[in-house]
This record gives C-alpha cells, sequence and structure tokens, in this order.
C-alpha cells in the first residue's frame, strides 16, 4: 500500500478527493467525497437497503442468501451492462448528478478511473484493512492507492494453458513450458493445416497481461508524478517475439478468442489451444464436441518474470453515493471472503478465480468430466494465482490505453509492428495523461 504526500497525490490524480480535502480541489460535476465526515454506522434497530449495481448474472440470488442473515441490511441488486459496454457510462452519469448506488461492479483496471472522479469511498476509514489477509496480497495491492483501499476484491483470472493432446500427439509435440518451446510447438502443429493458438489484434488485453508476465510494469506512481515505461526490455522482447510469430504465420490473426470462428476451429481440429484465464474454462467447454479432447497445463514462461499473470478481474466497490458505506464494506467483505459467497458466485454468476486464497470454491476441488478428470483449479490455477507479478500498477486512463495499444497493432496487418505500436503507444499515453492535466514522465527503458 502506498503512502503519498498531497504533492504526489494531486501529480497522480489520483486520491483527488484526499486533496480536495486539503486544498479545496475537486473534479467538476462530483461531491469530494473525503471531505465529508466518515460516515456513522445505521443505528440499533434500524432497518436499511443497499443497491449494487452489476454485470453478474443472477447476483440477486446470492445476495438473498446473505438477506436471509441480514434482514437489517437488506441488498437489492440491479442489472447494468459490461463495464465498458455501457455499465461504467450509467456510473458515471449518475455520480455526476449526486447519485448512484451503494455498491457497484467495477473491473480492477478501472478502479483508479473512478477514483480520478472522485467517485469512490476510501474504505480504510470503514476498517477495510482488518479485512486483508482474507484476501489475495496481489489483489488487494490493486485496489490500494495513496494510503486507502477502493474496493473490494471480487474475482481474477490467473491464466494457464488450455489445449487439445490429440492434435499435438499428432505431430509429437511435448507441452511446451517456455515461450521458445510454444513457438516449435507452433511450427509443427501448422505442418499439418492447424494453428496451435489465434493472436487478436483489436484487443490489448493478452498483450498487456503477457508483458506483465515478463516482468513489465508500464506506469508506476513516485513523488511527483506517474513515470511510463513501455519501451522496458520485458514489455519489447515480448513484442518481438509475437512480431517474429505473425510473420512466421505460426498464429492466425483473423479472428479472436471466443468468437464464432473460434469455436468453429477448435471444434474442427484447426486451433489446439489456447493461452487463457482461469474462466476460459467454461468457454472452452462450449466447444462443441470437445468434451475429453482439452486439457489444462500451466502457461509457458519467459526468460524473465514470473510463472504467470492475470487477465481480467473485478471489485465491488463501494460509491461516493452511498450513504450506508460501513454496512455496504460488511457485505462486500462476506460476499467475496466467505465459503458461502464465493460457492453462491460461482454456482450462480459463474465468477472468475476467488479472490480468497485459501478458499477456491468447494465446486472447484472436483475433478473435470470435460477435462479427463483433470483437478486442474488445484493442480495448475492455485500455483498460478501465487506466481504473479507483484509491481503492476493500474493507472487512470487504462482504456483509452488499451484503446491506443490496439490501434497500433491493427496495423500489424498492414505491415505494422508490435514493437513500433508499442513505442508509438507510450508517446500517446504520455499525451493523453498530460491532456488530464495529470504529471507524467518518461522512465529509463
Amino acid at each position: 500500500m502506498r503512502t503519498l504526500t498531497r504533492r504526489r497525490l494531486l501529480g497522480l490524480g489520483l486520491g483527488t478527493a484526499t486533496a480536495g480535502a486539503l486544498g479545496g480541489c475537486a473534479t467538476p460535476g462530483t461531491a469530494s467525497i473525503n471531505a465529508q465526515p466518515t460516515i456513522p454506522a445505521k443505528a440499533a434497530g434500524e432497518t436499511i437497503t443497499l443497491t449494487y449495481w452489476a454485470w453478474l448474472k443472477d447476483l440477486q440470488k446470492v445476495a438473498d442468501i446473505w438477506n436471509v442473515q441480514r434482514p437489517d441490511i437488506q441488498v437489492k441488486v440491479a442489472w447494468i451492462p459490461g463495464g465498458n459496454a455501457g455499465g461504467y457510462q450509467k456510473l458515471h452519469s449518475a455520480l455526476a448528478a449526486n447519485g448512484g448506488p451503494d455498491m457497484a461492479q467495477i473491473e480492477m483496471r478501472s478502479i483508479p478511473e473512478f477514483m480520478l472522479v472522485n467517485g469512490l469511498v476510501d474504505l480504510t476509514r470503514y476498517g477495510a484493512n482488518e479485512f486483508a489477509s482474507s484476501f489475495d496480497p496481489t489483489l488487494w495491492g490493486q485496489v490500494s492507492f495513496t494510503g486507502g483501499v477502493y474496493g473490494i476484491p471480487q474475482d481474477s483470472g490467473p491464466m494457464g494453458w488450455y489445449y487439445q493432446p490429440e492434435i499435438l500427439d499428432r505431430v509429437g509435440a511435448p507441452v511446451p513450458k517456455t515461450w521458445d518451446e510454444w513457438a516449435e510447438v507452433a511450427r509443427e502443429v501448422r505442418k499439418t493445416q492447424a494453428y496451435l493458438e489465434c493472436f487478436p489484434l483489436s484487443d490489448a488485453s493478452l498483450f498487456c497481461s503477457l508483458a506483465g508476465q515478463a516482468g513489465a510494469a508500464w506506469l508506476k506512481p513516485d513523488e511527483n508524478g506517474w513515470v511510463i515505461t513501455m519501451t522496458d526490455d520485458a514489455t519489447l522482447s515480448v513484442a518481438r517475439f509475437f512480431d517474429k510469430v505473425v510473420d512466421e504465420g505460426l498464429v492466425t490473426t483473423e479472428y479472436a478468442p471466443y468468437s464464432p470462428a473460434w469455436f468453429a476451429a477448435c471444434s474442427r481440429g484447426g486451433l489446439a489451444a489456447l493461452t487463457g484465464a482461469s474462466w476460459s474454462d467454461a468457454l472452452v467447454e462450449g466447444v462443441a464436441g470437445g468434451s475429453g479432447k482439452w486439457r489444462v497445463a500451466p502457461m509457458p514462461r519467459w526468460s524473465t518474470g514470473f510463472g504467470s499473470t492475470y487477465l481480467g478481474g473485478s471489485t465491488t466497490a463501494v460509491m461516493a453515493s452511498s450513504a450506508h458505506p460501513r454496512e455496504a464494506l460488511e457485505f462486500a467483505v462476506w460476499l467475496n471472503s466467505s465459503p458461502e459467497g464465493v460457492d453462491a458466485l460461482i454456482s450462480n454468476s459463474g465468477i472468475g478465480w476467488s479472490a480468497n486464497p485459501h478458499y477456491i470454491g468447494a465446486s472447484r476441488t472436483k475433478p473435470s468430466a470435460f477435462f479427463s478428470g483433470e483437478r486442474y483449479n488445484e493442480n495448475v490455477f492455485v500455483p498460478a494465482a501465487q506466481q504473479q507479478n507483484p509491481d503492476w500498477t493500474w493507472w487512470p486512463i487504462t482504456q483509452q490505453s488499451f484503446n491506443i495499444i490496439s490501434d497500433g497493432f491493427r496495423r500489424k496487418a498492414s505491415g505494422g509492428t508490435f514493437v513500433d505500436a508499442i513505442a508509438q503507444a507510450e508517446d500517446l499515453i504520455l499525451r493523453a495523461f498530460q491532456n488530464k492535466g495529470l504529471t507524467i514522465r518518461k522512465g529509463q527503458a
């Protein structure tokens, strides 16, 4: 957890509500949450209703388990579209009108963007740190800024490698343990007119995760603002690797994972594998005729960095609009760390990897019929969740940054390179920070 000076707070554009309490600075259209006094707990005997906006399916069924146990603190769930599919716009509009829910599902990578508009409650004032040990420390670090905690981790996506053994056996290829070995397997698989994997050009998320696995940390806060370092050795080595892989035609860039074309290719044996998150298992199970034909292994490793990486992850964040943040925190902790809450989230809402490192969910300790009886959650994803890059930090314009990188990656199809796209993206992201009045400088690559 980072302890920041007032100067640093202003330079980062994070915790601006705290800075506002000290110096009158607040983002227009929003209330300065930390300029307001701590809201006391509800009165004894009082009954309240908390609202929760989220895109998880059937979340009300989960909340109803809590509602039976806590008639004094009822939770009502309202469905919203996925974050960038309209949900975040709805939340920002509500906050700008000094309204909104008590809680909202917000991705970890989007927490800083909501902090930038003073949209979230610093939960440390309501005792959040008392519950830190109930959550994965890397995930806790991704919701902790300016000495505060701005969301309760809900789920994440440690990554592994899904593959069809029959296709690998056809060419006598082993399960690759390194990315160099992965490229060799991809060359062998191409000899059969199949591809090992696809590589999306329109979504920078996968590349971001792989760079993080290699040890990259693109943006970091320091005493004077943000430091951007996207042309570091780790990132450029990953970019060069995939430039070569795409140029050799070892992967297909014609479609993205989980698209109709992807499912069709997997079903007919045209794709052998997927580097995917823990939550990808449910999607792989949608491959027609795939039962018993897929297995799961640890993802390949780079020569530097970490054993795995995260792709995705959400939080339950308490919004500045809440009149009952203390009670909202209590519910969020129960929902995302208690065995009862975790099991209900898995069975009803299909959440990703549990944010509680001590409890992955009862159903995830059982062998999988689809994956040939494997206990892959325990054997692959438990270790993967423990092999993460702890230095990765999300920043205030993450989605805009991803859009910038994706625009550059699309030029690969017409002769561009990932290396050039990353270098150009670094300059454009730096400029985007400056356009928002945020202090940023280039670091040493």
